[in-house]
C-alpha cells in the first residue's frame, strides 16, 4: 500500500472513530427528550449490564401518583433537599465540595436527584472526574426539558435498591411485601436512607446505624411541606 493511501485510510478511520464517539456523546440529549414522553419508561445502564450478562432484574414501573407522598417526602429529605428550588445542580453543595477539596479535605456527597438520575440512565458508578464533567450538563438538561415530577418519577423506577432490585415497586415488594403505594412513613425512611449504598444498606434487615438514620429523616419528612410543592399542589 502507498503512503498516500495507507494515510488516507488511517484518517478515515479516525474520522469514523470521531463520529462514533461524536454520537455516543449527543444519544443521552437526545435520549433526554425522548424520555419526556409519559409512556416512555426508561432503563438504567445497570439494568443493561444485568441483561447482557444474562442476570435478569426485578423492575415493576409504577406512575407517579401511586408512589406513596411519604416515600418521596423521605427520598428528597435524605437525597436532595432542595430539589424543588434549583435547576439540576445545588451549586452551594457543589461549592463546598470543591472548597473542601483545594483544603485537602475529605469531599461530601453534593449530588442531587437530577445528576444521580442521569448517571443511573447514562453514565456508570464509581468516582470519577470524567463521570462528573458528563453528568453536570446532562442533569441541568435533563432539569430543563423534564417537569420535577417526571423527573421524580423516573429517579424512583431506576434507582437500586438491592441486587437486581431496581425501582420503588420492586424495593417495596422485596423489602416489606407492600406495594409503592402502602408504604409506611418507617419503611419510607428506611428505602430512602439505603440509597446512597443499597447493597450493604438492607432496609429490610436494617442495622442499629440504618434505623438512627431512619428515624432523621422520619421527622425531616414530616416537616417537608415546604420543600415539596413543585411535586403536589
Amino acid at each position: 500500500m502507498s503512503a498516500n493511501r495507507w494515510s488516507s485510510a488511517w484518517r478515515a478511520r479516525l474520522r469514523r472513530l470521531f463520529l462514533a464517539v461524536l454520537a455516543l456523546l449527543v444519544l443521552p440529549y437526545v435520549l433526554i427528550v425522548f424520555y419526556a414522553l409519559d409512556f416512555v419508561r426508561p432503563i438504567s445502564t445497570l439494568m443493561l449490564r444485568d441483561l447482557v450478562l444474562l442476570r435478569g432484574f426485578d423492575r415493576q414501573w409504577v406512575e407517579f401518583d401511586d408512589i406513596a407522598p411519604v416515600l418521596v417526602q423521605s427520598v428528597m429529605m435524605s437525597e436532595d433537599g432542595q430539589f424543588c428550588s434549583h435547576a439540576g445542580i445545588d451549586w452551594n453543595q457543589m461549592r463546598g465540595v470543591v472548597e473542601d477539596a483545594l483544603d485537602g479535605e475529605q469531599t461530601r456527597g453534593a449530588s442531587t436527584i437530577p445528576m444521580q438520575t442521569v448517571k443511573n440512565l447514562f453514565l456508570w458508578n464509581g468516582r470519577s472526574f470524567v463521570r462528573k464533567a458528563m453528568e453536570l450538563p446532562l442533569a441541568i438538561v435533563a432539569d430543563f426539558v423534564w417537569s420535577k415530577r417526571r423527573m421524580m418519577e423516573i429517579y424512583l423506577n431506576v434507582a437500586e435498591w438491592g441486587e437486581g432490585i431496581y425501582g420503588i415497586e420492586a424495593a417495596a415488594q422485596h423489602h416489606f411485601g407492600v406495594s409503592a403505594a402502602k408504604l409506611s412513613r418507617r419503611q419510607a425512611a428506611l428505602l430512602a436512607v439505603s440509597l446512597p449504598n443499597p447493597i450493604d444498606r438492607n432496609a429490610g434487615k436494617p442495622g442499629r446505624g440504618l434505623r438512627r438514620l431512619a428515624s432523621l429523616i422520619e421527622r425531616r419528612a414530616s416537616r417537608s411541606g415546604g420543600y415539596i410543592t413543585c411535586l403536589y399542589d
